[in-house]
């Protein structure tokens, strides 16, 4: 049974913590169908981590379609969230239209936006029409020319600036808020003002969720590790093992063996290399 927004709302309503993860492809989802994560984000953030752009900008909405796509195809437990792209909800028309898209085509639960009070009008508009819309403040990746990569809501102004845009998001209708690069004392209070769930991603403990990239807690950036995230394994380095050891087996004849070669019928094998009378 799939995980629904229903459900993670009712876990962060006990006080109970859940988790989500990006996932971008069918591979990564099963591998995330097999844990006990609550919800996979399909995250712009594949700009980066599998296209190698130096920011989520480049991404387009048929691209996050793709990959939506896929991910579902793999991920029949977790609750699928994809991103909004770049410039694809500026006008309140076009993110309807985006959205409907993304659903539809895409197939995932829900989607996601960056901006407070700016887009709460555009979160109205599409909860309205049955889409359920999760928020994204703080850090906005979209917003990094503008803002910079840095932490958001240290001055007095901003946090209060900050806050109003959760609680305008919340009369908006957004059933989740992520916090990104938000100091954990101001994410703590943000969450405790809120009657909706807020996903933490470099903001702290406080959040009743939380959120990681994919490649940074399983090692697959081994040389770069986030200050926010845990790398939990380094399968980076176990692959450039493995294929290492493939290498060598190829090179000295240890693979591939006899039990690795198809089976065959000599004796047609035989008669189709004969020589024709």
């Amino acid at each position: 049974m799939r995980t629904t927004i229903e459900t993670i709302s009712r876990t962060a309503e006990r006080g109970e913590r859940f988790t989500m993860v990006t996932a971008y492809d069918y591979t990564s989802a099963r591998i995330v169908d097999r844990s006990n994560v609550s919800a996979i984000l399909v995250g712009d953030s594949l700009g980066m981590v599998v296209q190698g752009h130096d920011s989520t900008l480049p991404v387009t909405l048929d691209e996050m379609i793709y990959h939506t796509r896929a991910v579902m195809r793999g991920a029949e437990h977790p609750l699928v969230v994809a991103d909004l792209p770049f410039g694809s909800y500026a006008i309140e028309e076009d993110a309807v239209r985006a959205a409907t898209r993304l659903m539809a085509e895409g197939g995932c639960q829900s989607v996601k936006l960056e901006g407070g009070t700016a887009v709460a009008e555009t979160v109205r508009r599409l909860v309205s029409l049955g889409i359920p819309v999760m928020g994204h403040l703080g850090f906005t990746p979209q917003s990094v020319h503008a803002i910079g990569l840095r932490v958001q809501g240290r001055g007095a102004l901003q946090a209060r600036r900050l806050l109003d845009d959760a609680l305008a998001l919340q009369e908006a209708g957004a059933w989740a808020i992520v916090l990104e690069l938000v100091p954990a004392e101001l994410a703590q209070a943000i969450t405790d003002r809120l009657e909706i769930p807020t996903i933490g991603i470099g903001a702290g403990p406080g959040c009743t969720g939380q959120v990681q990239v994919w490649h940074d807690i399983l090692g697959l950036y081994d040389e770069f590790v986030p200050r926010h995230a845990r790398q939990y394994r380094t399968f980076a380095a176990d692959a450039a093992a493995a294929l290492d050891e493939y290498t060598e087996h190829v090179r000295t004849g240890a693979f591939p063996g006899p039990e690795h070669a198809s089976s065959w019928d000599a004796a047609a094998v035989a008669l189709a290399l004969s020589e024709p009378e």
